[in-house]
């Protein structure tokens, strides 16, 4: 059996002049919702590239977002086998 699923990943990015936030969301098709968030500072001393700032806060969200992915595929794991389950990235 062959299926093709569509995930899509909303993004939203908030800045200021010295700090960053992104926040991930994913709904999967069992409707549960994900949501996570990366932040970013500025250190004083670095010159002023607001795109850094947002790069570095979206890695931060979409990798806490795997890792709950990850979690919860694993708790389906155990429900499933009753046996502990141990992916990984």
């Amino acid at each position: 059996m062959q299926a093709h699923l569509n995930w899509h990943i909303d993004l939203d990015i908030e800045r200021t002049e010295t700090e960053s936030e992104a926040t991930a969301s994913l709904r999967l098709p069992d409707s549960t919702l994900l949501t996570t968030r990366g932040h970013a500072r500025r250190n004083p001393d670095d010159p002023e590239q607001a795109r850094v700032g947002e790069e570095l806060a979206t890695a931060r969200a979409l990798n806490d977002l795997a890792r709950r992915l990850l979690r919860k595929a694993a708790n389906e794991i155990e429900e499933t086998t009753h046996s502990p389950a141990h992916p990984h990235l």
